[in-house]
């Protein structure tokens, strides 16, 4: 479910905390994202705001992110006008997703200065922009909408604030009766008729709900007439239909209007229903088969529903690049595997060109130079048959023996150098898959570990400029989880913290864990003693943070540090182990997101 005008009411409800505190540091992790530290007030944290195109939201967060070491130039911009700025107003406009935070701050001068940040949560147009409070002109925009973008209304520095254009929708909360609600049910009904250039007409009570009120949803409209009892998926809207769910939209608004919310989140159950997750601040009756998942806040709602989609998402523009150089790498070390199996059938029959040698010498005597070719008898054959040897007109007998036993030496030598590059090749690929697999979890700062790690091992250029310092982390921060029986369980996301982890980190009587010929995370078990329920929950973390899970019963095997090795000149996190036992454990991700966990 997308963010609608219902939840933007919450989240600003919620943010009311927000007036009269001071913004600290601001920070822009990303092209879409803000992070403003609050300080002062009774609920001091970090403020996220995005204006991600998928996922845009606004809420209190206790995320981590990693900040550019250049700042863009709308987050200098945003620090030189609001910084140390006092937060006076924090409003939604109607029941739009749009919501206007006013800031006081004394500029250089010591005098005085309004600035409005203006969020709009609207999908793929929307954009946090920073006005001058008393003219309305644009200061900046976290996306720049020019002219060739748009004709209604641009988004560029020194241009004249314009509001996104209005729906022509009902308030919501204006509708005191029946009569006006029937009304508003009415008008787009009305406007279809008399516009032939207006969309298509609601066909259902669900998609006149929608069309009718601001800030209402498809999710909440559903909800409304499940609990109406209307059909409202299937029936054309009617008179009668509307007044089934006129009890119920009047009771579910009333609640609203009060600030009475209840956020949660519901994930797909058994029947498959719904879908995908949704979340809403009412309960969604008509969604009963699914996992539901209730919060104190709206703010923890929005974090649990929207983090980590939001983050994967970001991975994987960041990723996409590395994703396909690794994948074209594996094809090219599996294409070699190819013809070098090919050669290696080849040179098997190396024998077959000692014997042509042998026989030529045995029989030198029966031709000579300028014989294309001599038929003698292979003695080797247990049935004496007669072959033909194929000889080189311009060279002598012997010159000719001499030729099949260079060709024989060459084969046997190229059995043992093709066997070694096949070897290679193999390891590169288990190397490679390895990475992939790591992508596939990784964080926004295991990207950079795993870039860094490319470049050292030559498979990337540097894209660091000359001259300028790396800033490459001497100690990786490790995640860190905590079992039920309270014991540190560290998980190495990538091969830098796995060798980090296994061969600097663990002492040598902790248990380490590693999927059976599967690539995936180291996983160490940070005590001496423990119970089965650390054992396997440490297994479970192997298995989740691996190539297999997705599957069931995934073999994995620990063994202590101490039997743990990195052999000489061996890739990034590759390691021989003995002593080692197998547990099956099929990985639970919804049990996994419930442990505690840090990164350290």
């Amino acid at each position: 479910m997308a963010l609608d005008g219902i939840v933007t009411r919450a989240v600003v409800r919620e943010l009311q905390t927000l007036v009269g505190t001071r913004i600290h540091k601001i920070h822009q992790p990303t092209d879409h994202d803000l992070v403003m530290q609050i300080r002062g007030g009774q609920t001091p944290g970090k403020l996220l705001i995005s204006a991600n195109p998928t996922y845009p939201r606004m809420h209190w967060t206790n995320q981590s992110f990693m900040n550019p070491l250049e700042a863009p130039m709308f987050c200098m911009l945003l620090r030189k006008y609001c910084e140390g700025g006092q937060i006076e107003e924090v409003l939604q406009i109607g029941t739009e997703r749009i919501i206007h935070i006013r800031v006081r701050q004394r500029d250089e001068l010591g005098d005085i200065a309004l600035k409005t940040i203006v969020v709009e949560l609207m999908g793929r147009h929307s954009n946090i922009i920073l006005l001058d409070h008393a003219t309305g002109t644009i200061h900046d925009g976290i996306h720049h909408v020019t002219p060739a973008i748009s004709s209604y209304r641009i988004v560029m520095p020194g241009a004249a604030y314009t509001a996104p254009p209005e729906q022509g929708k009902t308030d919501p909360f204006a509708v005191q009766d029946e009569t006006s609600f029937l009304a508003a049910l009415e008008r787009p009904l009305a406007q279809t008729k008399d516009d032939e250039e207006a969309p298509k007409p609601p066909s259902n009570l669900e998609q006149l709900l929608v069309a009718a009120f601001s800030g209402v949803s498809p999710l909440l409209a559903r909800e409304i007439v499940h609990r109406g009892g209307a059909s409202g998926a299937t029936d054309a809207p009617d008179a009668e239909s509307g007044k089934a769910v006129w009890p119920v939209y009047q009771s579910m608004m009333a609640e609203f209007a009060a600030h009475r919310y209840s956020p949660n989140i519901v994930e797909p159950g058994e029947s498959g229903q719904p879908r995908k997750s949704v979340f809403s601040v009412a309960p969604l009756t008509h969604l009963a088969h699914g996992n539901a998942q209730t919060f104190d806040s709206i703010s923890g709602c929005l974090e649990a529903y929207y983090g980590d989609k939001a983050e994967r998402d970001t991975v994987k523009q960041r990723v996409s690049d590395l994703i396909r150089f690794l994948q074209n790498e594996r094809n090219k070390n599996a294409k070699k595997i190819e013809k070098l199996q090919e050669t290696l059938v080849e040179a098997s029959g190396a024998d077959k060109y000692r014997i042509l040698g042998e026989l030529l010498t045995t029989y030198m005597h029966q031709f000579q130079r300028g014989d294309a070719s001599v038929e003698v008898i292979n003695y080797y054959d247990e049935e004496q048959k007669p072959v033909a040897i194929a000889l080189d007109p311009q060279l002598s007998p012997s010159e000719n023996a001499q030729r099949y036993f260079k060709r024989y030496t060459k084969h046997k030598n190229s059995l043992e150098a093709v066997a070694v590059q096949m070897q290679q090749a193999r390891e590169e690929i288990v190397y490679l898959d390895a990475l992939l697999q790591q992508l596939e979890s990784a964080s926004l700062a295991d990207i950079d570990e795993i870039r860094e790690e490319l470049v050292e091992q030559g498979y990337l250029r540097d894209r660091a400029k000359r001259g300028a310092k790396k800033r490459k982390n001497a100690k990786p921060a490790l995640l860190c989880y905590t079992s039920s029986e309270g014991i540190p369980i560290y998980v190495g996301k990538n091969n830098t913290q796995n060798d980090f982890l296994t061969n600097k980190t663990a002492g040598p009587n902790e248990t380490w864990l590693h999927t059976k010929d599967i690539p995936g995370s180291h996983v160490v078990i940070r005590a001496t003693e423990f119970g089965n329920a650390t054992l396997e929950e440490a297994a479970m973390l192997a298995a989740h943070y691996s190539q297999a899970r997705s599957s069931s019963l995934v073999p994995v095997d620990y063994t202590l540090i101490r039997y743990v090795k990195k052999p000489s000149g061996a890739k990034p996190g590759f390691v021989i182990y003995d002593h080692q036992k197998t547990l099956f454990i099929t990985p639970d991700e919804q049990r996994i997101k419930s442990w505690p966990s840090v990164t350290k």
